[in-house]
């Protein structure tokens, strides 16, 4: 995961399309609402040209049936001049279905700013095994489209690692933060809640590694799924602790991730709020069945299903310093 390519950093009027890879809700009737409200903010907040790929609005019957129509807005998007950036409009289930379709050859020769998180993941990994940097971020549904106004939190981390090429430096928590909201609300009808910053459940001293990460079970068992090597030194960040609601579940993708050699060869981990049940779960099986109780793990970062999102370019080196409990992204997410 060294050296990945990273994409030529976004401007003020240049061309991004947004693109259906996953989930196929935005072309459906009930909400082109939002996705138009989405695509206005990235216009007048951003100054970006939107346009959408071929297929992105098709709707979500047609999307789930024709795979490749997917993959091949990727490949579009990829292989045109015009755009510099893509940005998926939102997550869903299977996009491990794109991977007959992808070209490693077209990604790994445009390297483009490709964003999105949950289920996009997939693409993320393929995107790093083709040898490029790509971004676990927001997507256009949500956060971007976030009933009442896109959050300053989030606003800003599209500035700070898509269009500058600074380093991106000490990653501070929200102040505040709201579940996902798929409601057409006013501002003042959205309810926000104090976060408490970021917790350090077990770990000491400072490590460095490169990002990785997201919802990985998916892909296990396909030609793109990380080998241990490719999980040497890497702080891995980790989506999902109770799918369907499930601790449980949760314990059983862990022991699968724990089978292809993630935990053994990680620097630290990064994960989302949990719950009191969800740190139990995890403390107890890195000490007992992964035998690392050394490694950091910081939690209540600012990624995942809700708003506000910071953004992890997979690949990018990054550090977690647990006498202070702070996470710090020590380059820049674009050239």
């Amino acid at each position: 995961m060294n050296n990945l390519i990273k994409p030529k950093r976004l401007s003020k009027g240049d061309t991004i399309a947004t693109i259906s890879i996953s989930g196929g809700r935005s072309g459906d009737s009930d909400l082109i609402w939002r996705y138009k409200l989405g695509k206005k903010r990235l216009e007048e907040i951003f100054e970006l040209k939107v346009i959408e790929t071929p297929n992105s609005m098709r709707g979500s019957d047609y999307l789930y049936k024709n795979p490749k129509a997917r993959a091949d807005d990727l490949m579009w998007a990829l292989k045109n001049p015009e755009v510099k950036g893509i940005i998926a409009n939102m997550g869903g289930d299977d996009s491990v279905r794109l991977l007959p379709y992808l070209d490693f050859d077209i990604i790994h020769s445009n390297p483009k700013i490709f964003m999105g998180y949950s289920d996009i993941t997939t693409l993320t990994i393929y995107f790093a095994y083709a040898g490029v940097m790509s971004y676990y971020g927001a997507n256009l549904l949500t956060p971007i489209a976030q009933p009442g106004n896109l959050d300053n939190y989030t606003k800003d981390a599209i500035w700070k690692t898509l269009f500058s090429t600074d380093v991106i430096g000490n990653i501070l928590p929200c102040n505040r933060y709201t579940p996902i909201e798929w409601l057409d609300k006013k501002e003042d009808d959205i309810i926000w809640k104090e976060n408490t910053g970021y917790e350090l459940i077990q770990g000491n001293g400072v490590v460095q590694g490169r990002l990785c990460g997201g919802p990985l079970c998916q892909i296990m068992g396909t030609h793109i799924y990380p080998n241990q090597e490719f999980w040497k030194d890497s702080i891995i960040f980790l989506e999902s602790y109770s799918p369907y609601g499930s601790v449980l579940a949760g314990l059983h993708e862990l022991r699968a991730l724990n089978a292809s050699g993630l935990f053994h060869n990680a620097k630290g981990l990064i994960t989302p709020q949990l719950s009191s049940e969800e740190k139990s779960m995890l403390l107890t099986f890195l000490k007992y069945e992964v035998e690392r109780e050394d490694i950091p793990v910081l939690t209540n970062v600012d990624f995942g299903h809700r708003t506000p999102m910071t953004i992890l370019p997979v690949g990018a080196m990054a550090e977690i310093n647990c006498s202070k409990a702070t996470l710090s992204i020590l380059e820049s997410g674009v050239e």
